[in-house]
C-alpha cells in the first residue's frame, strides 16, 4: 500500500471531538449527464477530506440534456415521462423516522389529503426558478422496489475488499447499449477542506460502501437519533454519533481520495469486482479509512432479496492498492443506481468470468440525495452553542465575528459595541470597491440602537459633560470614542474617522502614559467602551428648549364592528390597570408620561378628564375635513392625578356606544387629531390606534377596496404593496416633524388595505399588530399581551440617527421603519428596543489593511422622562486584500436579514419574479466568486460552499418561498403587506427564526430532571420527514406557535397533556393547554412560556393533529420541503444553485 504524505496546510479533524472549524464545504454533484459516447473517459468525484476531487469532463460533455426516465409515481403507481429539467428532482422525504418498519413491510403513503406533489403544479407556473419543481416530485415513498443486493454482490467480510471495477462500453459483447436514461442530479460526495491552496489530485477514485464521515463542524451529515431507513432507500452516509453502539477504533492513515456509494431511492447495489484489471479498464485510488473516518466491525451479507430496514452500522470502507495511470470509466450510470453487469459472474479472488448470459436491460432507478449529507442549520446552530456559548464574547479585538444569534452568550464590552446593538454581514471588508463588486457580498450592518440587554449585562453608562456637552471632531462631528488618537502629550487628538487634528478643551485634558493612552482612559466610558450615552445640552433640542415629557393618546374605534366583537369593552377594562405600568426612567417612582383619550367612527369624540371634574366631558368634532383639537386643558393628564375620572370614562365608553349602528369609519383625520394635540401640548408622544375596517367614510384619506388577486404574478402586482394615495405619506412627514409615533392595532374581518394604513406607523417608527376576525374568546390573550408589551416598553421619542464611517466607505442605503428628509439622517418619531435600522455601505476610496474601517452610530432621542440623550455605538472592522479573508468572516444570518429587506423593498417597484431572480443571481455570484478565487481547483461537479456561508442556500430558499415573494392561495393581500412591513424592522434573531422556524420534539422532555427545568430540547430540521407519528412537536417562527400531535402518540402522553383518553378526542385548533398537575404538562407549558418570552410578539398556540385539515397550515412552515405554492425543496434549490454557479463559471 503506497503511503501518501499529508500536506501540512491541510486540516484534518478528530471524529471524537468534531469541533475544529474547517473552512469550506464541498458537495459533489454528478451533474446532468447521459451515457457518454464510446471511448470517452469519465471519472466520478468522491468524498474526500483535506484533498481535492475531480469530476473530469471532456469538452462538450457538460450540461448534456436527457430524454427523461420512467419513474415510479406516488405510492408505487407508474409515473409519466419527465420532461427535461435543469436538475434532478427530489424524491420526497424519508418516510420512516425513529421507528423501523418491520422487515418486508413499507410505510403506507401519507393520506393527509394533500394531492401528490408529483402532479401538483404551483400557482406560479413555469419560470419561478426556471424550471424548479416541475418533475416527478414525490412526498411519499420514492419507490415500491425493495432494497436488494444482487446475488453476485460480495459480502462484507473481515478481509479487505477488492476495488470496484466498472466495465467500459467497448467490452460489452451483448446487444446494443441501453438507451440513454436520465440521471437525476445527486450530491455524490462532500468534501470539507481546510486548505485554500491547490492540493495534488488523487490518483483516481473508486467505488465502495458508504464511509463514515464526521464533519469538522458537525454540520453534516446531520447526526440524527433515528435508526432506520425505509425500504427502497440505501443507507446514507453513516455518522460517527448516529448509532448508539460502541464506537469502533479509529484508523490513523494519511488522508486519501476515499469514496462512498451515495444513497439511492432504490434498486440493487453495484456488484464489487475483484481480480486483475482488464486492458483499458481502470479504477481509482485506494479508499483508505481516514482519521476522520470510523471503521466498523464487519457485518454479514444480506441474502438476495432481503430488504434493509435498519442500520446495523456503517459498512467498512474498501481497501485496495493504487494503480497509477488508469482512469475510471462509467457505463453512463453512477454507482448507487447500477445494475449487475450481465456478462460478469460474482466477484471472487481471480479473473472475472466473461461467459454468463446477458440479462435483460434494467432501467436506472432515480437517485435520491440524502438530506443528511447537505449542510444542516440545526447542526450549525448546535455546534456554535457548544463551541461559543460557554465563554463570554469580549469585544476588545477588532473584526471578531460574534457567536450566532441563536447562541446564548454574555458580552463584555471592551471597546466595540455588543453584537446585540450592531451585527455586520462581514467583519472583514474588502480594501477596494473592485474587490467588493467581484465578491458581490453586501456590506451592511443591522443596528438596534436601543436593544434590550439580559440582566447580567449593564446598560450603557450615561456621561454628563455639563454645559460644554460631548466632545466631537470639528470637521466630521464624530463623537469621542476609544479609537481617537491623543497626541502632543494629550493636548490634541486626531479623529479616527476623518484624520482631522482637534484641540482638547482644558476641562477635558489629561496626561498620556508611556503607551500614548490617557491615564484616565478606563475611568471614562467614552474612551474604553463601545457603547455609552451622553446627556445632551440644550443645543441638541428643538428651538433650543428642553423637551416636555412625552404623552400617550389612546384612539378607539367605536363603530358597529368594534362594539359587536367585544373589543371596546375588553380594551377599556384592560386600560384601567395598564395605565399603572407606563414606562418610566430608571428609579423614578411614577411615569412622567401623560395620557389622553379619543373615540371615533365617522366623527371624533375628545374627552376632558381633568382631575377637578366629577365626570368626564365629551366634545364631538364632526368636521373631519378640517381637523382641530377642541380642548387643551384637561385632554392630556397625569394618570395618578385623574385616576377617578379616567376610570369613570373607561366604564362609560362601552355603554355609550352599545347601541351604535354606525359601520363607516375615518382614519387619516384620527391621526391628524392626535398629532395636533401633541403639537398644542408642545411634546412628543405616541398614538395607539385601535381600528377595525376600511376607512370608506367621506374624509381625507378615504380608501376603496382594491384587492385584486388577478394581479398576482403579473407586472402590476407591485400595486398591491403600494399605498393607494399620497395623503398618508404627507401625514407621516408631519407626524415625524412633531415627534408623533403611531402604533396601529388592526381587527379586520375583511380587506382593510394594510399597505396603505401601515404607511404612517412605518414612517414614524411605529408598529402594526393585526388580529384577523378577532374574537374575544380566541384572541383575547394574544391582543392583551401585545398591548401590555407595547405600552410598557421603553421608547425613545423624536429621534435622529446618523451613521458615520471612517474614510473609504460611506452609508448609502437604509432599511427600516423611519423617515428620511436627506441622505444621511434617519428620523424616527419613536424608536423602541425591538426596532432595527439596516444600513448598507459602499466604497468611496481605498481602505487600509492596517487601520481597518470604523463605524459610529449616534442616536439623539428624548427619553420617557423628557431627557435629551445621545446614545453612541462604535465598531471597528478589519480590511482585507484577499477574498478568502472576506469569506472567512461573513455572517450568514445578517446577510439573509439584509437580503430579505432588500427584496421586500424591491416588490414596491419591480415584479416579484424579477426580485426573486435577482436574489438567486446575487447568491450564485457570491458563491461562484468564492469557488473561482478561494477554493482549490476541482471539478465542475462539486458544489463548494464557504464554511461561513454553507447555510446561505437553505436560508435564501426560505426567503424566496416566503408569503411576500411566493404566496399560497390562502394568503391574503393584507397578510403579505403586513409581513412585508414587519420584516422591514426585524433584527437578525427575528429574521432567523421567521424564515427558518424552530421545530422542537416535545415528548423527549419526559425525563427525570426537576420540573422547574424547562430547558429546550434539541431542535430538528424543518422537514416532514423529521416528524415521527409517535411524537409531539412544537414549531415556532416568532409569530406563530404550533403543537403538532402524531397519530400514534402514546395514550399516557395524550392523557398527561390534554386530559383526554385518546388521540381522537383531542380538539384540533385548541389554543390553550389544560393546566394539569403532572411533570409533562408542567414542562410543556413551561417550554411554551419560555418560547413566548423570547419573542417581542405573543405567539398564539394552535394544536394540530396529524392528518387533520389544519396540518396543511402547519406544513407551510416545514421550509426544507417543497411548498404547495411551488417553492422548491432545500435539496432541489441546492441543485439549482449549483447549476447557476456553473453557468457563471463557464
Amino acid at each position: 500500500m503506497r503511503n501518501i504524505r499529508v500536506p501540512e496546510r491541510v486540516q484534518t479533524v478528530d471524529v471524537a471531538e468534531g469541533v475544529s472549524r474547517l473552512w469550506s464545504v464541498r458537495v459533489e454533484l454528478p451533474w446532468m449527464t447521459r451515457r457518454p459516447p464510446r471511448n470517452r473517459k469519465w471519472s466520478l468525484g468522491s468524498l474526500t477530506l483535506g484533498t481535492k476531487s475531480n469530476l473530469d469532463l471532456e469538452p462538450g460533455e457538460e450540461g448534456l440534456r436527457e430524454t427523461g426516465y420512467h419513474q415510479s409515481g406516488y405510492g408505487g403507481q407508474p409515473g409519466s415521462t419527465v420532461p427535461p429539467i435543469p436538475y434532478g428532482t427530489y424524491n420526497g422525504p424519508v418516510p420512516g423516522y425513529q421507528q423501523a418498519p418491520p422487515p418486508g413491510m413499507s410505510r403506507a403513503p401519507p393520506s393527509s389529503g394533500a394531492p401528490p406533489a408529483s402532479t401538483a403544479q404551483g400557482p406560479c407556473g413555469p419560470g419561478a426558478y426556471g424550471q424548479i419543481g416541475q418533475g416527478d416530485i414525490q412526498n411519499g415513498p420514492s419507490s415500491t422496489v425493495q432494497m436488494q443486493r444482487p446475488p453476485g454482490s460480495q459480502s462484507f467480510g473481515s478481509a479487505p475488499l477488492a476495488p470496484v471495477v466498472s466495465q467500459p462500453a467497448v467490452l460489452q459483447p451483448y446487444g446494443p447499449p441501453p438507451t440513454s436514461a436520465q440521471v437525476t442530479a445527486q450530491l455524490a460526495g462532500m468534501q470539507i477542506s481546510g486548505a485554500v491552496a491547490p492540493v495534488p489530485p488523487p490518483s483516481g477514485v473508486g467505488y465502495g460502501p458508504p464511509t463514515s464521515l464526521a464533519s469538522a463542524s458537525g454540520s453534516f451529515p446531520n447526526s440524527g437519533l433515528y435508526g432506520s431507513y425505509p425500504q427502497g432507500q440505501a443507507l446514507p452516509l453513516s455518522q460517527a454519533q448516529g448509532h448508539p453502539g460502541a464506537q469502533p477504533p479509529q484508523r490513523s492513515v494519511p488522508p486519501q481520495a476515499s469514496s462512498f456509494t451515495p444513497a439511492t431511492s432504490g434498486g440493487p447495489r453495484m456488484p464489487s469486482m475483484t481480480g486483475p484489471v482488464p486492458p483499458g479498464q481502470s479504477f481509482g485510488g485506494p479508499p483508505i479509512s481516514q482519521p476522520n473516518h470510523v471503521s466498523s466491525p464487519p457485518t454479514q451479507a444480506l441474502p438476495s432479496g432481503t430488504q434493509m430496514t435498519g442500520s446495523p452500522g456503517p459498512p467498512p470502507p474498501m481497501h485496495s492498492s493504487p494503480q497509477p495511470g488508469y482512469q475510471l470509466q462509467q457505463n453512463g450510470s453512477f454507482g448507487p443506481g447500477r445494475v449487475p453487469q450481465a456478462n460478469y459472474g460474482s466477484p471472487y479472488p481471480g479473473a472475472p468470468s466473461f461467459g454468463s448470459q446477458p440479462g435483460p436491460p434494467q432501467p436506472l432507478p432515480p437517485k435520491r440525495l440524502d438530506p443528511d449529507a447537505i449542510p444542516s442549520p440545526i447542526q450549525v446552530i448546535e455546534d456554535d452553542r457548544n463551541n461559543r456559548g460557554s465563554e463570554p464574547f469580549v469585544t476588545g479585538v477588532r473584526g471578531q465575528v460574534p457567536p450566532l444569534v441563536t447562541t446564548n452568550f454574555l458580552v463584555k464590552d471592551q471597546g466595540n459595541a455588543s453584537p446585540r446593538y450592531i451585527r455586520c454581514t462581514s467583519y472583514n471588508i474588502p480594501c477596494t470597491s473592485d474587490m467588493a463588486k467581484q465578491a458581490q457580498v453586501p456590506l451592511a450592518a443591522v443596528i438596534k440602537p436601543l436593544a434590550r440587554l439580559p440582566p447580567e449585562e449593564a446598560s450603557p453608562y450615561v456621561v454628563d459633560h455639563g454645559e460644554s456637552g460631548p466632545l466631537r471632531c470639528n470637521r466630521c462631528k464624530a463623537y469621542m470614542c476609544p479609537f481617537m488618537q491623543f497626541i502632543e502629550g494629550g493636548r490634541r487628538f486626531q479623529c479616527c474617522f476623518c484624520s482631522c487634528i482637534n484641540d482638547v478643551p482644558p476641562q477635558y485634558f489629561q496626561h498620556l502614559d508611556h503607551t500614548g493612552k490617557r491615564v484616565d482612559a478606563y475611568d471614562r466610558p467614552e474612551l474604553s467602551l463601545g457603547s455609552y450615552e451622553f446627556l445632551a445640552t440644550v443645543d441638541y433640542c428643538k428651538n433650543n428648549k428642553f423637551p416636555s415629557p412625552p404623552a400617550f393618546i389612546f384612539m378607539i374605534d367605536v363603530s358597529y364592528n368594534a362594539i359587536r366583537s367585544g373589543l371596546v369593552r375588553l380594551l377599556c377594562e384592560e386600560l384601567k390597570s395598564l395605565l399603572d405600568f407606563l414606562p418610566r426612567d430608571g428609579r423614578a417612582e411614577e411615569s412622567a408620561i401623560r395620557v389622553g383619550f379619543v373615540t371615533y367612527n365617522k366623527v371624533l369624540h375628545f374627552y376632558n378628564v381633568k382631575s377637578s371634574l366629577a365626570q368626564p366631558q365629551m366634545m364631538v368634532v364632526s368636521d373631519v375635513a378640517d381637523m382641530f383639537v377642541p380642548l387643551l386643558d384637561g385632554f392630556l393628564v397625569n394618570v395618578n392625578e385623574s385616576r377617578a375620572v379616567i376610570t369613570s370614562l373607561l366604564d362609560q365608553i362601552p355603554e355609550m356606544f352599545a347601541d351604535t349602528r354606525e359601520t363607516e369609519t375615518v382614519f387619516a383625520p384620527v391621526i391628524q387629531a392626535g398629532m395636533e394635540a401633541l403639537k398644542a401640548a408642545e411634546c412628543a408622544g405616541k398614538l395607539f390606534l385601535f381600528h377595525t375596517s376600511l376607512p370608506i367614510a367621506e374624509a381625507p384619506g378615504k380608501l376603496k377596496n382594491r384587492d385584486d388577486r388577478k394581479l398576482i404574478n403579473t407586472d402590476k402586482e407591485k400595486i398591491l404593496f403600494q399605498p393607494q394615495t399620497g395623503a398618508y405619506q404627507s401625514l407621516a412627514k408631519e407626524c415625524v416633524a412633531q415627534g408623533c409615533c403611531v402604533d396601529l392595532f388592526l381587527f379586520p374581518n375583511q380587506y382593510v388595505d394594510v399597505a396603505t394604513l401601515s404607511v404612517v406607523p412605518q414612517l414614524t417608527g411605529g408598529s402594526v399588530y393585526k388580529y384577523a376576525c378577532f374574537q374575544v374568546d380566541n384572541d383575547q390573550e394574544r391582543f392583551l399581551s401585545d398591548l401590555r408589551w407595547d405600552v410598557q416598553k421603553v421608547v425613545g421619542f423624536d429621534a435622529v440617527m446618523r451613521v458615520r464611517t471612517s474614510t473609504g466607505i460611506r452609508a448609502v442605503d437604509f432599511f427600516g421603519a423611519f423617515y428620511m428628509s436627506n441622505t444621511t439622517d434617519v428620523e424616527l418619531a419613536g424608536l423602541d428596543g425591538d426596532k432595527t435600522v439596516t444600513v448598507e455601505f459602499k466604497h468611496d476610496d481605498r481602505l487600509n489593511e492596517e487601520s481597518g474601517a470604523l463605524l459610529q452610530c449616534a442616536l439623539l432621542y428624548t427619553s420617557c422622562a423628557g431627557q435629551r440623550r445621545l446614545r453612541i455605538h462604535n465598531l471597528a472592522l478589519n480590511c482585507c486584500t484577499q477574498l478568502a479573508d472576506l469569506y472567512r468572516n461573513c455572517e450568514t444570518d445578517t446577510l439573509i436579514n439584509y437580503m430579505a429587506k432588500f427584496a421586500y423593498r424591491g416588490v414596491l417597484s419591480s415584479p416579484v419574479k424579477t426580485v426573486r431572480d435577482a436574489l438567486i443571481t446575487q447568491c450564485a455570484q457570491i458563491l461562484a466568486c468564492y469557488r473561482k478565487n478561494c477554493a482549490s481547483p476541482s471539478s465542475a461537479g462539486q458544489l463548494i460552499l464557504p464554511e461561513c456561508m454553507k447555510l446561505l442556500p437553505v436560508y435564501l430558499n426560505c426567503v424566496l418561498k416566503s408569503d411576500v415573494l411566493q404566496p399560497g392561495a390562502e394568503v391574503t393581500t393584507d397578510d403579505r403587506a403586513y409581513v412585508r412591513q414587519l420584516v422591514n424592522s426585524m433584527d437578525v434573531a427575528e429574521t432567523n427564526v421567521f424564515f427558518y422556524p424552530r421545530l422542537l420534539p416535545v415528548v423527549r422532555l419526559r425525563t427525570k430532571s426537576p420540573i422547574e427545568n424547562t430547558t429546550e430540547p434539541p431542535a430538528v430540521r424543518a422537514s416532514e420527514e423529521r416528524l415521527s407519528n409517535g411524537d409531539i412537536y412544537l414549531l415556532e417562527n416568532g409569530l406563530n406557535l404550533f403543537l403538532w400531535v402524531g397519530a400514534s402518540v402514546q395514550q399516557g402522553v395524550v392523557q398527561s397533556l390534554f386530559s383526554v383518553s385518546s388521540f381522537s378526542q383531542i380538539t384540533s385548533g385548541l389554543s390553550v393547554l389544560p393546566v394539569l398537575d403532572n411533570p409533562l404538562s408542567k414542562k410543556v407549558r413551561g417550554l411554551i412560556d419560555s418560547l413566548r418570552a423570547q419573542r417581542s410578539r405573543y405567539m398564539k398556540l394552535i394544536v394540530v393533529k396529524q392528518e387533520d385539515k389544519l396540518e396543511m397550515l402547519f406544513k407551510h412552515f416545514l421550509v426544507e420541503d417543497k411548498s404547495l405554492s411551488g417553492g422548491a425543496s432545500y435539496v432541489d434549490f441546492l441543485c439549482h444553485m449549483h447549476k447557476e454557479i456553473r453557468q457563471l463559471l463557464s
